[in-house]
């Protein structure tokens, strides 16, 4: 069997698992203990993260002509890809947050939504709360107004009734006198 008949089901195999992606994100993962690396891979995987180490020639051909292409230059050296599709920044998130503990843990770069980040833009990527935070957050701030008019709606009803005998006390429009 030729040597390419034996790699084309892991260009495959990539090519599924970056195929409805929203983010990759390359890193080196050289230094880091066999219980760092369970870790880490226990984390992302709780995350919704798939995290494996492919031959970076095999990468490189599963990327071409996607919108993950751009990551070819950082193809050199030991490399896993983080992918995720659910949460784009679930990945950097999750990486940076272990790179803290482990630094010998370096994130190169990454493809998030269609944009290539270097290693700097991918730790802002990293600061970026997951959508369900973000949605969190949108409907609190949402509610906040509503929730201050309903307690002054009730405070109003408590008093018995103030808005009533303001609306007593406001004259009355006379008719027009009839000629």
């Amino acid at each position: 069997m030729a040597k390419v008949e034996l790699k084309q089901p892991i260009v495959q195999e990539i090519s599924e698992t970056i195929k409805d992606a929203q983010s990759l994100v390359v890193v080196d993962y050289r230094g880091l203990t066999v219980a760092e690396d369970t870790q880490l891979r226990k984390n992302l995987r709780e995350a919704g993260v798939t995290y494996k180490v492919y031959k970076n020639t095999l990468v490189n051909r599963a990327i071409e002509g996607t919108e993950f292409e751009s990551l070819k230059d950082v193809l050199e050296g030991p490399n896993a890809f983080a992918v995720s599709t659910e949460d784009a920044t679930a990945p950097a998130r999750v990486l940076a947050e272990f790179a803290k503990k482990a630094p010998s843990l370096e994130i190169k770069a990454g493809v998030v939504e269609g944009t290539y980040y270097d290693a700097e833009g991918m730790k802002q990527i990293a600061s970026v709360p997951s959508r369900e935070v973000l949605l969190s957050k949108l409907l609190g701030s949402l509610q906040s107004p509503i929730t201050n008019l309903a307690r002054v709606l009730n405070q109003i009803a408590e008093k018995g009734g103030a808005a009533d005998a303001a609306a007593d006390a406001a004259p009355a429009e006379e008719a027009p006198a009839a000629e």
